[in-house]
């Protein structure tokens, strides 16, 4: 975490179906630009995907790796000390990306494929523990129930991260991930969210990958267009929590309420203090 807040994950999606922006930057170049205004915006890392998260047309391993590999070399070789994260749950995508350069597995399915945490081992690369209530990759959560919501992420998430210090993974890297809207309900994300810093108090860097998902908009009755106020209301939550990293697609604004964050927190000065000292 830096020392004057959390750091920023830039989404970019090599997807033609992200349920955000469409596909907007599936194509090559609109994804280089993306990453060139993350940034400029004040992203810290870039978080690339290429298999949309939710339902939709079968991405096999060479298609993901053509959209993700290749990208990431070009993206390392343009910014040589940017962050580059990999969205994916496959051991064969993440091999071939950490070659490329990347620093930071995401894995988004929480262990879904077992030989994930063996390359992160082998390259000394940064891990995501997330929690999807056992749900496999790409699917919707029905009728999910816990006892306490909150509990069964930390205990999945933190036996994860300890598990992946076993195996190997540098501890420094890991980072875990409560994982909103992934095989949960809204109101399991809105308490997640409430109790945040439950979280934050396991010791590990926690990740806030909230911008723009399903349960801002039910709680907001916002289609995905006009949920940046919700997001960013959130955003600001975590933060004040301790979020270690916030995931957004957002970059500009997002960076704004973090450093807001991090000036009301005392841990960052304000960029310009004048006001009744002149």
């Amino acid at each position: 975490m830096r020392r004057d807040g959390a750091l920023l994950m830039a989404i970019v999606n090599r997807t033609p179906d992200s349920f955000y922006d469409r596909g907007a930057t599936f194509e090559r170049g609109e994804a280089l630009a993306a990453v060139e205004r993350a940034v400029a915006d004040g992203a810290d890392i870039v978080d690339v995907g290429g298999v949309k998260a939710g339902p939709g047309r079968t991405v096999d391993v060479p298609e993901e790796i053509r959209r993700v590999v290749p990208f990431v070399a070009e993206v390392r070789a343009r910014f040589p000390d940017l962050v580059i994260s990999v969205d994916t749950w496959r051991h064969e995508v993440c091999r071939l990306a950490c070659e490329a350069g990347a620093d930071l597995l995401n894995d988004t399915w929480a262990g879904a494929d077992p030989e994930l945490a063996g390359v992160a081992a082998e390259f000394g690369a940064g891990y995501v523990c997330t929690h999807t209530g056992g749900a496999a990759p790409r699917t919707r959560p029905h009728r999910s129930t816990f006892t306490d919501v909150v509990a069964d992420v930390v205990g999945e998430v933190t036996r994860a991260a300890d598990a992946l210090v076993r195996a190997g993974v540098p501890a420094a890297g890991i980072l875990i991930d409560p994982t909103h809207d992934f095989g949960k309900n809204t109101w399991h994300s809105l308490e997640l969210t409430r109790r945040f810093g439950e979280l934050t108090r396991t010791g590990w860097p926690v990740v806030a990958s909230v911008s723009n998902k399903d349960f801002i908009g039910e709680a907001l009755d916002a289609a995905v267009p006009d949920r940046l106020a919700g997001s960013l209301a959130v955003t600001a939550v975590c933060a004040w929590e301790g979020a270690a990293v916030v995931r957004a697609h957002n970059v500009a604004e997002t960076r704004q309420v973090l450093d807001m964050v991090a000036v009301v927190r005392g841990r960052k000065p304000p960029a310009r203090a004048v006001r009744g000292l002149a």
